[in-house]
C-alpha cells in the first residue's frame, strides 16, 4: 500500500519531469515582477562631523570613533587636503548610496591628476582592521568598500558608481601636482524604496530601550529594501527566500510596500529551474538571473510562508491563484525527500539547508518541522483559494509526519528535540518544532527552559536564528521570556552602538563572523529587523512599561 506521502506526490497536476513546467508563464511573470518594481527616494546628506579613532578594549570589537575637535566638514572644504593628508567622516547615520567628491581649488590651477583613495565602511572596527594580505579561504575581496579614484579634473562633482552602503568615510591623499592645493566638499545621496512614516507607532509608555531596538530595526529594514528585499547592502546584494519572509513580515507593521513582496514572489518563480524547483537567490542586474549554485529546501518552503502572509495582508487572490503551481512544485520536492514520514538527509545531498550561522549545527530536525508546517500553510492557502481536492491530504500527512517526529525524535527521558545521527541538542531545533506543533505548549516550555541552560546545547548565533526563538517563545506561552530575551539580544547591539542590526551576533563573542574575518560581515542585514514584527504584533506584550 502506497504511503500518504506517495499519494499526495501522485495527486500533483504538474509533474517535475516536464520539459519546462512553467515555459509559458515565466514571461509574463517576470514581466509583472517588473511593474511592480518601485520607485526609490533619493535623499542628500552631508557629513555630520569629523573624527578620530580609538582603540577601546570596552567598545564593540575594540574600536570606537570620538570627534575630531581640530577639524569639521566645513573646514576640509577650505583646508588643503595635502597637509591633512588624511580624514575620517561620519556621515551621521547608515546609508546606502552613491558617494560625491568635488575637489575644490584653493589658490592654484590643477595641473595634474590627484590620486585619492577612499573607504566606506559600517562600524568603527571594520574601518581600522588591516584588510591585506587577504586570506585565500575568505569571501571575496572585492566586497571591501575601498577604492582608488584619480581626479583629472577640479571643481567638478565626481560620483562613484559603485553602490555602497556604511556611516563612516575615510580619506587619503596618495598622490598629485606638488602645485594644486584643494579642499574636498563630500555628499552623499541615499536611495530607498521605503516611504518615510509619519510615526513610530508605538504606545504612549513604550520602553526607551523598545523604542530604540524599534527604530533601528525600521533602519535595518529601510536600508535593505530597494528594488528588492536586499539581504545586505553592503555584501550579498540580492533577493535571498528566507531574508524575503521575514523582511515581508516586518514590512506588514512599518511600510507596508506590499508590491515589493508581490515584485519578490514573481521574480522567484520567473526565475525558477526548469523542473519548476526554485533557486535560494538572485539578481537583478543586469537581467534578472537566479544564483544557480544555490538549492535550499528551507528557503524554498519559506516561499510558501511568504505567499500565504501576502494572501493575508493583501487578500491578492490573483497573484496567490497565479503562483500557487509555485508552491506545489516546493512542497513537491521536498516530500521527496521524506520516508517513512522522517526528513532524510541522505536524499538531498545537494541542497544547503540554512538555519543559522552556528558552525557544526544539524538541521533535519529543521526540516522536518519546517515541511509539517509547510504542509499546513498550503492547506491554508490552498483552501481559502478553492483548492479543496488538491490539499485534502495535507493535514493527514502533516498529522502522521508529527506523529513520526515524536516518536523518533523526542527523546521521552529530557523532553528535548534530537537532530542528526549525534543526536544534536540544539535550541534552534526546538524552537522550530514549536512553530510546527510538534511539542504542545507545556513541552516547548520545557524544551526550550531547558535547552537554553544547557552548557552543551547549540545556542543560536544570527538574528535570523533568534527570530524563530523568539516566535516559539510565545507560542508556547513564555510571554515574558520572549520580551526579556528580545530586549537583551537586540538592545545588546544598540548597546554597542548599532544603527542597523547585524548579520551575525552572539552576546558572548563581539568577534564572532561566519567568515572568519570581521569586516566581512554585514552589519546591517535584513533578516535582523524582524523586533518591528514582534513589538507591533504583540504590544501588550512588549510596548507595556511592565
Amino acid at each position: 500500500m502506497r504511503t500518504l506521502v506517495t499519494l499526495c506526490l501522485a495527486a500533483f497536476a504538474i509533474s517535475v519531469q516536464a520539459e519546462d513546467v512553467f515555459k509559458n508563464q515565466r514571461e509574463r511573470w517576470l514581466k509583472i515582477a517588473e511593474d511592480s518594481k518601485p520607485a526609490l527616494v533619493k535623499t542628500v546628506h552631508q557629513p555630520q562631523r569629523t573624527v578620530k579613532a580609538v582603540q577601546d578594549d570596552k567598545a564593540y570589537q575594540g574600536w570606537r570613533y570620538e570627534t575630531d575637535q581640530e577639524m569639521t566638514p566645513q573646514k576640509l572644504k577650505e583646508t588643503n587636503f595635502k597637509q591633512i593628508r588624511e580624514v575620517t567622516l561620519d556621515l551621521g547615520d547608515h546609508l546606502t548610496g552613491y558617494l560625491q567628491l568635488n575637489l575644490l581649488p584653493i589658490d592654484s590651477d590643477m595641473d595634474a591628476p590627484t590620486r585619492l583613495r577612499i573607504m566606506l565602511g559600517e562600524v568603527p572596527a571594520e574601518m581600522n582592521t588591516p584588510l591585506d594580505p587577504w586570506a585565500e579561504n575568505r569571501l571575496a575581496r572585492s566586497w571591501m568598500q575601498d577604492e582608488v579614484i584619480t581626479f583629472t579634473l577640479a571643481n567638478v562633482p565626481y560620483t562613484v558608481p559603485r553602490r555602497l552602503s556604511g556611516r563612516y568615510l575615510n580619506i587619503q591623499f596618495l598622490g598629485g601636482s606638488t602645485t594644486f592645493n584643494f579642499g574636498i566638499d563630500v555628499s552623499f545621496t541615499s536611495e530607498t524604496s521605503a516611504r518615510k512614516l509619519e510615526s513610530d507607532g508605538l504606545a504612549e509608555g513604550c520602553p526607551q530601550m523598545i523604542r530604540d531596538i524599534d527604530r533601528i530595526g525600521k533602519a535595518t529594514l529601510r536600508e535593505c529594501m530597494q528594488t528588492v528585499y536586499e539581504d545586505g547592502p553592503k555584501r550579498d546584494r540580492r533577493l535571498w527566500i528566507g531574508d524575503m519572509y521575514l523582511e515581508s513580515l516586518a514590512n506588514r507593521y512599518s511600510f507596508q510596500n506590499h508590491l515589493l513582496t508581490k515584485r519578490c514572489l514573481y521574480l522567484f518563480a520567473g526565475l525558477a529551474r526548469e523542473n519548476g524547483i526554485l533557486y535560494a537567490n538572485c539578481f537583478e542586474y543586469p537581467k534578472p538571473h537566479p544564483q544557480r549554485l544555490n538549492y535550499m529546501i528551507s528557503y524554498n518552503l519559506l516561499y510558501i510562508m511568504t505567499l500565504l502572509e501576502y494572501y493575508r495582508d493583501t487578500k491578492d487572490d490573483e497573484t496567490a491563484q497565479d503562483l500557487w503551481p509555485v508552491i506545489r512544485v516546493q512542497l513537491e520536492d521536498a516530500l521527496a525527500h521524506v520516508d517513512n514520514f522522517i526528513f532524510n538527509p541522505d536524499k538531498q545531498p545537494q541542497s544547503w539547508n540554512f538555519f543559522d550561522h552556528r558552525a557544526g549545527i544539524n538541521t533535519d530536525a529543521c526540516l522536518q518541522a519546517l515541511i509539517i508546517d509547510a504542509l499546513k500553510a498550503s492547506h491554508e492557502l490552498g483552501m481559502a483559494l478553492g483548492k479543496t481536492s488538491e490539499v485534502k491530504g495535507y493535514p493527514a500527512l502533516a498529522k502522521r509526519m508529527t506523529e513520526a517526529a515524536r516518536k523518533q525524535l523526542l527523546d521521552k527521558k529530557t523532553g528535548l528535540i534530537v537532530s542528526g545521527r549525534d543526536r544534536q541538542v540544539s535550541v534552534i531545533s526546538q524552537a522550530w518544532m514549536i512553530r510546527a506543533g510538534v511539542l504542545n505548549q507545556k513541552e516547548g516550555q520545557k524544551a526550550l527552559t531547558t535547552v537554553l541552560t544547557m552548557p552543551e546545547s547549540v545556542k543560536p548565533s544570527s538574528p535570523y536564528a533568534t527570530h524563530y526563538l523568539i516566535e516559539a517563545m510565545l507560542l508556547c506561552g513564555m510571554e515574558q521570556e520572549a520580551r526579556t530575551y528580545l530586549t537583551d539580544y537586540w538592545g545588546g547591539m544598540v548597546s554597542r552602538g548599532a544603527d542597523t542590526f547585524f548579520e551575525a551576533y552572539d552576546p558572548e563573542n563581539d568577534h564572532l563572523s561566519p567568515y572568519g574575518f570581521i569586516p566581512l560581515n554585514s552589519y546591517c542585514h535584513a533578516w535582523s529587523c524582524t523586533p518591528i514584527y514582534f513589538i507591533h504584533k504583540y504590544p501588550e506584550i512588549f510596548q507595556t512599561s511592565h
